[in-house]
């Protein structure tokens, strides 16, 4: 019996551990599987929401981190979590993306001797100025096992030394979570409920590097209030822009943005909804331009670089420069039916977990550096 310890965070993590887990609980005789969340996202609505929704059991441990500065939730996250270790010691520790809570238990489970996964491994944006280009790198250097999830990942960490056989071509584990769900988020309810149309955009935006300064929040709402006047824009807002928004002032610019509309965090089943419908999508995120290249719609990724190229060379997303202009003269390209097309990437066929599992029913014994 091997016993694993899958770690969970922050949303993203959710989506990538919640299909592995249940492809794991297929063969109760190979593997005693502990769901481990630290607490990293500590909202209601972005944390229990998206495990009832994705079908998640209670965690087995849950460490209850919540904010701070990065010093200060990674150190707390290696604090509770070698404690853990300590007294229910696995064989495997699968960690996943690029959250801080990924860097922090695989540090943990590396300084006491216990093999480390890393599920999502060797994508690169090339930007340290990244808190997440910190974590990807860090934890690949340090883990066991690569889990790739595309070919470009495999070039990164070939490209870093990474011995070949470390290195697993396993695909996309959030598309695995996508198709699970597509038909039951197909029926929500969520356009109705918000009074929608199929004529809309829908938002994310939460990297610090928009939303904690004034200029660059400034900058992404004025190109915002003047798409507005085309479209319209729902806008799902993350805790962290909330409460930069209002340390900045701008709640009364929002507010007269008639034509955007704020809610606040939602569930994934209708998340996954104004996706599939939006007429195209304006985010910070990186799993969302993978999410909307599987669904064929149109991503302007608000960011100098990506992590996920082959969401631009094969699917449907594009950089857009942060400035107000440029960010408008995309959104208008859409508007008047200038759609970027793309393709789903090999491997995004909702098969991940199984190659995954498959990986780990093979192996003896887990290998450690």
């Amino acid at each position: 019996m091997k016993k694993i310890h899958l770690i969970v965070g922050a949303r993203p993590n959710f989506m990538k551990m919640a299909p592995l887990y249940k492809e794991f609980a297929k063969y109760p005789e190979d593997f005693e599987v502990k769901l481990i969340h630290t607490g990293q996202h500590y909202d209601e609505r972005m944390s229990k929401f998206f495990f009832d929704d994705l079908q998640m059991p209670v965690p087995d441990e849950y460490l209850e981190v919540g904010s701070g500065t990065h010093g200060q939730q990674t150190a707390k996250i290696m604090e509770r979590y070698e404690e853990v270790l300590l007294k229910n010691r696995p064989n495997l520790v699968i960690v996943a993306g690029d959250v801080n809570s990924t860097a922090a238990c695989a540090i943990d489970a590396v300084k006491l001797h216990i093999p480390v996964a890393h599920l999502e491994a060797g994508l690169r944006s090339f930007a340290r100025t990244m808190p997440e280009e910190i974590n990807r790198i860090l934890t690949d250097a340090i883990s066991d096992y690569l889990l790739t999830p595309s070919p470009d990942a495999d070039e990164n960490l070939l490209n870093e030394g990474v011995p070949g056989e470390k290195i697993f071509f396993v695909g996309n584990i959030m598309i695995d979570s996508l198709v699970q769900y597509k038909e039951k988020a197909k029926a929500s309810n969520i356009l109705q409920k918000l009074g929608l149309n199929q004529n809309f955009a829908l938002i994310t935006l939460h990297r610090p590097s928009n939303v904690d300064s004034e200029k660059g929040l400034l900058t992404i709402l004025n190109a915002f209030e003047e798409v507005s006047k085309s479209i319209k824009l729902v806008f799902p807002i993350h805790p962290r822009t909330t409460k930069q928004i209002a340390a900045f002032g701008l709640e009364d610019k929002v507010k007269k943005m008639k034509n955007l509309l704020l809610t606040p965090p939602i569930g994934y089943y209708d998340f996954l909804k104004l996706q599939m419908e939006a007429k195209f999508i304006l985010t910070d995120s990186g799993g969302i331009q993978e999410e909307s290249t599987y669904f064929g719609v149109p991503c302007l990724t608000l960011r100098p670089q990506t992590e996920r190229p082959i969401t631009i060379t094969e699917g449907t997303n594009k950089l857009v420069k942060l400035e107000t202009e440029d960010i408008i003269k995309e959104a208008k390209e859409i508007l008047s039916g200038n759609i970027k097309k793309g393709k789903i990437p090999k491997y995004w066929d909702g098969k991940t977990a199984e190659r995954i599992v498959d990986i780990f029913i093979k192996e003896k014994q887990f290998a450690y550096n």
